[in-house]
């Protein structure tokens, strides 16, 4: 909650003069901020809690432990069905699969993001989808809407990529609007946005499958480990056979026994027969007891962020360029993101929070249509907003602490 106030009250934000050419990385590294970027999650009772239940020498693969986290995290957000796995990027790649797998769709083509994170687009490359890039909204840094329903229009995508862009929610009505109208399947990638919320519902629940990350410095931390939330249960069991080879161990018993009875299965070989070229993407007890642990303290600690979110807002707000979340959405950010009027700002900028020891790095990963992963197969994706973000954003610390 320091920071902010560092920030303004020494005028390192507006008064720094001079340039660098050394990586944001490279200047945080060389001067051990004061201020991280990201902080753990996971504090010494989590670990206490950990060592206590260790010693009763449980089992520590995937278990009853991980069904739990997945049944209490599908209560605390609001939806009926949830898959823990090892990631949030395995979330993304096993929504995009799952979906592919289903037989929904008419077509492969997708919508993505401009600015998001790489394994928000890389599942949809690996599988042979045909996505096509969206810029990026003026406000929120979620999908332009305006740029999507032109998409829809010329390419038909069965499904649309949206990304809940640093925790700041998008305008969920008018993207329902455009689903009721043209029909796509939307995968809400809310890695970085748990605990907040549009219209009184958390985010997370408006696509027609979800993903969540719990990498070190988000909301809430397993260590590793993602999940996959849905309202679709006949998704969710292609998910559980998706995440653990194929198999149907793990999807409920009405399920298990239709394919038993479809594939004439002996019982002896039930448990071991693959119906779906799955993947092993499967966490463990382990970062599930974790994630019981966060679970218990999310809400205090993604208002804190919002707390701190809303400080910086009041602080820099008017100075700077800044995400601006649709009136009565509750943000719940990992980081505060501004955009400098110039690359040269931000390197002056850059230079002076390092100087006070204030950790800083680019907005996300800027617009992924400049990225060498999406020229190399499409070209260059350049957009006014998605650029903007690309070479002017940047980032400054918001911790749950």
């Amino acid at each position: 909650g320091a920071v902010p106030g560092l920030v303004t009250d020494a005028g390192l934000l507006f008064g720094a003069r001079g340039t660098t050419t050394m990586t944001l990385h490279a200047h945080s590294a060389k001067l051990n901020p004061r201020w991280c970027l990201a902080q753990d999650t996971i504090d010494r009772q989590d670990i206490d809690h950990l060592i206590d239940w260790l010693r009763t020498y449980p089992r520590l693969t995937k278990g009853a432990v991980t069904v739990d986290f997945e049944q209490r995290w599908s209560q605390w957000l609001g939806r009926p069905y949830s898959v823990h796995c090892n990631s949030g990027s395995s979330a993304n790649l096993l929504m995009y699969y799952a979906l592919l797998r289903s037989g929904k769709l008419r077509n492969t083509n997708v919508i993505v993001p401009s600015v998001g994170w790489v394994t928000s687009i890389a599942p949809a490359i690996q599988f042979g989808f045909t996505p096509f890039m969206c810029e990026a909204d003026p406000d929120t840094f979620g999908l332009d809407l305006n740029h999507l329903e032109d998409l829809l229009k010329r390419h038909h995508a069965q499904t649309v990529l949206l990304v809940q862009v640093l925790g700041v929610p998008h305008r969920m009505r008018e993207l329902q609007t455009l689903k009721d109208r043209y029909g796509f399947y939307l995968l809400e990638d809310a890695c970085a946005a748990i605990g907040a919320e549009y219209d009184g519902k958390k985010v997370g629940t408006f696509g027609d499958m979800a993903s969540f990350s719990f990498y070190f410095g988000h909301q809430m931390s397993t260590i590793e480990g993602g999940m996959v939330s849905s309202s679709d249960k006949e998704l969710t069991n292609l998910l559980l056979m998706l995440r653990s080879h194929g198999w149907s161990k793990d999807v409920d018993q009405a399920r298990h026994q239709e394919l038993v009875d479809q594939y004439q299965v002996d019982d002896f070989h039930s448990p071991f027969v693959f119906y779906e070229p799955g993947f092993n993407l499967r966490s463990t007890d382990l970062n599930a007891f974790i994630g019981l642990e966060q679970l218990r303290k999310l809400d205090w600690m993604t208002g804190r962020r919002q707390a701190n979110h809303d400080r910086y807002l009041e602080q820099l707000g008017k100075r700077f360029y800044t995400q601006r979340p649709p009136k009565g959405s509750k943000v719940a950010s990992i980081s505060f993101g501004l955009l400098a009027e110039s690359p040269e700002q931000r390197k002056r900028i850059v230079r002076a929070l390092v100087a006070e020891g204030v950790e800083t790095r680019i907005f996300s990963a800027g617009n992924l249509g400049l990225h060498p992963f999406w020229m190399n197969r499409y070209g260059k994706a350049s957009f006014p907003v998605a650029d903007r973000v690309h070479h002017c954003g940047f980032f400054l610390p918001n911790h749950a602490s």
